[in-house]
């Protein structure tokens, strides 16, 4: 062979691509990141503008805590010999619902459940035991390190130092949220509120969430917290990409991969738009299911899993973004980093129903100039709503869209359009442009009620050699859940290289 040949190709430096790349890097392997932007990170990768700062994706971090073996994020910066500096950021999120509901998820779990029982006191046994009941999931995940669930031997491992924890965890696999509150919780608003929890990370109400990730996210903002990178999200990959050059792995940008090549079935390399062609032992595809099988792939010959795991899952909408700079007048004293804003519950699910709101500069001002804030406020949207108009009509979709979210936002933040310094608008397509995902989606979301986690698939495909990682595997959509994904999909393949 006269080419170069890789242990591991990975398409994509989205976090969960860079787990897995520099977990293997770690362990001795020959790894290559293709990377089709300038910069790493995916939905997790930054922009600058006039002195601002901008995350693309969320600000509210979970995994960079710095007890248990949840906090995915830190583990996974120290296998590559780095380290990141963050803020602990006091309060989750602060609802701002209908029926006056205004709530703040304070890190203090006591504190946390004393707020919503003032507006539940009928209640209060129902929550109790409904958020304990999250927390025993957490406790069960959080006493194993967590790794492939393909790998018989570590699970085997896992089952005879933690065999109770197991068994507690396998009676909630099939669970979903809402099962599980309705055992506990009679209040119709409360339910309601129940749904916002999941809906805010999952994009689906708590009859469609599994009880697993809701007991890691419902716990841990208790537990490891939620704590935001100094310098920003984009920081988390800047570290990753550091950690893994260090351990001699690489990676190259501007670097589209087009096709995954296969011989006889089996997945042996990766091309690039310019035609440039990368051959490894193992492939890993951090683009969506949908790009994975439908575009880097033949699409005819979709393998049967996939075509049953599409009948399941469907694409969850995009997002329409606002990315804003304000003076540092507009918000009040005692404002909190996340918001949460819905005016009326059966919009929830819909377009612009919920605005989701994140101000890093509370915790970090260097994102900002000197006196401004940073306000990124998203809400869901579909791309077909952006697709087929003139360069005009977009302009204009944009700036009306804008308008709305911003004139909601005035109820929390007064004087917004006033004090406004900077407008960017990202639309579904503006997603799909720069992340490289179909539609622009957030990811995978339930067709119809699942059996909790048990239809995620996991990282091995149907075509030998050939892994995919990120939020359209186990256990799904979240930062630090695509950490476990990454570290779940090197385990696997450092087991099948003899690593």
């Amino acid at each position: 062979m006269n080419y170069e040949l890789f242990d591991v190709i990975v398409i994509g430096s989205g976090i969960g691509g860079l787990v897995t790349a520099t977990q293997l890097a770690a362990k001795g392997a020959k790894v290559l990141v293709l990377e089709s932007y300038l910069i790493p990170g995916g939905s997790a990768g930054y922009f600058q503008h006039q002195g601002y700062t901008f995350d693309v994706g969320a600000s509210m971090i979970f995994g960079l805590g710095k007890k248990g073996t949840t906090n995915l994020l830190t583990r996974a910066l120290e296998a590559v010999n780095v380290s990141l500096e963050s803020i602990a950021d006091p309060v989750q999120i602060h609802y701002h619902l209908p029926n006056n509901l205004d709530i703040k998820i304070d890190q203090n779990y006591e504190k946390f459940l004393q707020n919503l029982i003032a507006y539940f006191p009928h209640e209060e046994q129902g929550i109790r035991r409904f958020y304990d009941e999250c927390q025993k999931v957490f406790n069960y995940l959080n006493s194993f390190e967590l790794l492939s669930l393909e790998e018989p031997g570590y699970l085997l491992r896992v089952f005879l130092q933690h065999p109770l924890a197991c068994l507690g965890l396998a009676k909630y696999l099939p669970l979903n949220v809402g099962d599980l509150a309705k055992r506990y919780i009679q209040d119709p608003l409360l339910l309601k509120f129940i749904d916002i929890e999941c809906y805010c990370w999952s994009v689906v109400p708590a009859a469609m969430t599994p009880m697993i990730n809701a007991g890691m996210v419902f716990s841990d903002r208790h537990y490891g917290g939620v704590n935001y990178p100094k310098g920003g999200v984009g920081k988390i990959a800047q570290k990753l990409v550091e950690g893994l050059e260090k351990a001699g792995g690489k990676i190259q940008y501007q670097a589209r991969a087009t096709k995954i090549l296969t011989e006889q079935g089996q997945a042996v390399g990766v091309q690039l738009a310019n035609g440039k062609v990368y051959h490894g032992k193992r492939i890993v595809s951090n683009a969506t299911r949908w790009d994975t099988f439908e575009k880097l792939l033949p699409s005819e010959r979709i393998p049967v899993n996939e075509k049953n795991w599409q009948q399941r899952y469907q694409k969850s909408p995009s997002f329409l973004s606002l990315h804003l700079g304000v003076k540092a007048s507009v918000l009040q004293a005692a404002t909190e980093c996340h918001h949460i804003l819905l005016e009326d519950w059966q919009k929830m699910e819909l377009a612009e129903g919920t605005i989701f709101v994140s101000i890093p500069t509370l915790l970090d001002p260097d994102l900002a100039p000197k006196g401004y804030h940073i306000i990124h406020a998203f809400t869901p949207h579909w791309i077909a709503d952006w697709q087929g108009l003139t360069p005009s009509e977009y302009e204009n979709k944009k700036e009306q869209a804008a308008g709305r979210i911003i004139e909601r936002l005035e109820k929390i933040f007064p004087g917004l359009d006033a004090g406004l310094d900077y407008l960017e608008v990202g639309t579904p397509l503006t997603h799909r442009r720069f992340l490289g995902r179909i539609d622009g989606t957030y990811g995978p979301i339930p067709r119809r009620k699942l059996w909790g986690l048990l239809g995620m698939p996991f990282n091995r495909t149907a075509i030998p050699g050939l892994y995919c990682v990120g939020d359209s595997t186990f256990p799904g959509q979240g930062l630090n859940a695509v950490a476990f994904s990454g570290f779940a999909c090197a385990h696997r393949i450092a087991v099948d290289l003899g690593l």
